[in-house]
């Protein structure tokens, strides 16, 4: 037995006679993002003890669908963890300190695992990372639901080298994301993923970008089961949809959960059953929405965003609307700027207790509305979830000192990555989403990613 199987949401496991890799153990014992998520597929019994059994467990990043501390109580605790190259190093701590064999993967360097199995982990600035893995000659470039920041033409470069190349990556109408964005009516304004853009499209120009001729969906198969995020399930991407890609030409298709033989290429279904949809309150999950908070509450929440003080310096305020009291943090940015959070006390203070706080914004039961920025992007999320909760960069001189860590790793391409992606905030301010002109820049700027 010489392949791979996928199953789950982002797990890929690698055989070679016995499981040798199993990669984002998300198991749902328990939910994600504060019982939020759970997997729209159960694992089958003997695919999941063959994710326990695996000799090395790869963990991409710090999202609970892909790293769940419920799944990793449930491993022996002489398994081997392989993890990123991180500043920071906050996960492989955390691990080691709960008592788990940990081992941080150097950053583009092949790591053998078995005789025929290989892997290599790039890491980005953004606490990401992505996995090759080559078994028997072929190679799966498991993407997760990660996206280029710095790393794609080495991607490229490494895939040249091989016949067989298999794209495992997030592909969907794009619920798995912050969507629960509210106008100052408190209406929701309409996700991307109501558009319903077929797949096909989508597969299209990542075979392309990838350079990869098999693609496989992969890290996108959960569905919301809180009383207080079911309405994201109108967004989500169902199983049926992903048929679009069997007949292109460009590339060959592989539907979900399926085993890939190494050996001879053959490829075959996993038999999995979707999981009941049964939906659970808030209170299951230590939630209540009538809970308000207290003085003290509010001084640990104003003491976590002074501590980023770029966020403290680019919004005016924050305000924390729990149990229908609104809770305003005033801030040092323009007064015309702030972000409203509409949220239950109870996982709002447990992700500032535990700096978690991306959590809550993919979790879809917090409601968030935006007073004078377009975006949580790049003054927010970046700042408080990627380099300050996980990262431990807070100050901006420690943020200077974190992105000068990636940027040395590869010069160049960092360089021409921040060129790229400076040059797509432009494009993203001239011309609207889904019109022809933000369409025809978007295919130059992949044009540009491609060949840098």
């Amino acid at each position: 037995m010489l392949g791979v199987k996928t199953v789950g949401n982002a797990t890929l496991i690698a055989y070679e006679g016995a499981p040798v890799l199993a990669t984002d153990p998300w198991l749902d014992p328990a939910g994600a993002y504060f019982g939020s998520w759970s997997l729209l597929y159960d694992i089958p019994p003997a695919e999941r003890q063959d994710i326990l059994d695996a000799k090395y467990v790869w963990l991409s990043h710090g999202h609970p669908d892909h790293l769940d501390a419920s799944s990793l109580a449930l491993f022996d605790k002489d398994r081997i963890f392989l993890l990123p190259q991180h500043r920071g190093d906050r996960i492989l701590n955390d691990l080691k300190g709960l008592g788990f064999n940990v081992r941080a993967m150097p950053d583009r360097e092949w790591v053998q695992l078995s005789p025929r199995i290989r892997a290599m982990c790039v890491s980005d600035y953004y606490q990401d990372a992505i996995l090759l893995v080559d078994v028997n000659g072929r190679i799966f470039v498991n993407i997760n639901d990660a996206a280029d920041r710095g790393w794609l033409s080495f991607v490229r470069r490494v895939t040249s080298q091989y016949k067989h190349r298999y794209l495992l990556k997030l592909l969907g109408y794009g619920d798995a994301d912050m969507i629960n964005f509210r106008d100052q009516d408190g209406k929701l304004v309409l996700p991307r993923a109501a558009l319903r853009i077929p797949l096909s499209q989508q597969m299209e120009e990542a075979a392309r970008i990838y350079n990869c001729n098999y693609i496989i969906p992969f890290s996108t198969f959960h569905q919301y089961r809180r009383a207080d995020s079911v309405w994201a399930n109108e967004f989500a991407t169902p199983l049926s949809a992903y048929a679009n890609g069997a007949g292109a030409k460009s590339f060959t298709y592989i539907q979900p959960f399926s085993w890939i033989d190494a050996e001879t290429g053959h490829t075959a279904q996993v038999a999995v059953m979707q999981k009941s949809d049964l939906v659970l309150t808030p209170e299951q999950f230590g939630d209540n929405w009538s809970d308000m908070l207290s003085a003290q509450d509010v001084t640990a929440i104003t003491s976590y965003f002074r501590r980023r003080e770029h966020v403290w310096n680019s919004f005016g305020w924050l305000n924390f609307r729990v149990g229908g009291k609104d809770n305003v943090i005033d801030m040092h940015g323009s007064r015309s700027t702030g972000i409203v959070f509409e949220v239950p006390r109870g996982s709002l203070m447990a992700a500032i207790e535990y700096e978690i706080f991306d959590d809550l914004l993919i979790g879809n039961f917090m409601r968030t509305t935006l007073i004078g920025v377009p975006s949580l992007y790049p003054n927010f999320t970046p700042y408080v979830a990627k380099y300050a909760d996980n990262g431990r960069a807070y100050s901006s001189a420690e943020v200077e000192s974190y992105i000068e860590n990636y940027r040395r790793r590869s010069p160049r391409e960092f360089f021409l990555h921040k060129f790229a992606t400076s040059t797509e905030r432009v494009v993203r301010l001239l011309a609207p989403k889904d019109t022809p002109l933000y369409e025809l820049a978007k295919r130059g700027y992949y044009t540009l990613r491609q060949h840098r």
